[in-house]
């Protein structure tokens, strides 16, 4: 896998379950882009299990997982979303969510018993999910004149190159998304219209 362009992620997850001394744990796994998308997702898992005990989680973002966070949501100090995060490491995943959803049983596993329960539950959702690696991409915010913008939304349709907003409120301006292996030839492209600015957003 060339690291500089694709990333390995979760494309579909069931959720997985299983018992420890009457605690039931479900593991749940999703691809994430942003933050944003983290608290949206949590806030939907905690609607989907309202009378869960806890739901840790653990996520990494970034091209190399460089952003990571492990949360234990009430259980010990790493306990639960240290052996999370563990697992996604183990399996080399970012841009990926892990939650452990936990139905206390009536008998305390203990932090040994729980760190053990919750590095399970996120090793068998992974276990069990689609894993496939993801091209990655990068953004430009294109600003463009009335009289360039035919000729250079002729060459984005062109060159099948996806737009991703489209504001014409005051002045033309484009957002696009590009593979990393195509983002140097449709720059270069770009650059022949004299008027076009070019900003990079980053990649994602």
């Amino acid at each position: 896998m060339n690291s500089k362009n694709k990333y390995r992620s979760i494309l579909r997850a069931e959720p997985a379950e299983f018992r420890e001394k009457g605690s039931k744990f479900v593991g749940l796994a999703t691809w994430v882009k942003s933050e944003d998308q983290i608290k949206d997702k949590l806030a939907v898992w905690r609607k989907e299990y309202p009378q869960a005990s806890h739901i840790c989680y653990a996520y990494r973002l970034g091209v190399a997982g460089e952003i990571y966070r492990a949360n234990d949501d009430g259980e010990p100090n790493n306990s639960a979303g240290a052996p999370i995060l563990g697992q996604l490491i183990a399996v080399d995943l970012t841009n990926t969510l892990i939650g452990v959803v936990r139905y206390y049983g009536g008998t305390k596993l203990g932090v040994g018993g729980l760190v053990s329960a919750y590095k399970e539950a996120a090793k068998r959702v992974i276990s069990s999910a689609q894993i496939v690696e993801f091209q990655l991409h990068r953004y430009y915010k294109l600003a463009i004149t009335y009289l360039d913008m035919p000729h250079v939304l002729s060459l984005l349709k062109r060159k099948r190159i996806e737009i991703i907003k489209n504001d014409m409120t005051y002045n033309c301006i484009l957002e696009i998304e590009l593979e990393i292996d195509d983002e140097q030839d449709i720059t270069e492209l770009l650059s022949r219209f004299g008027e076009v600015e070019i900003t990079d957003l980053g990649i994602k």
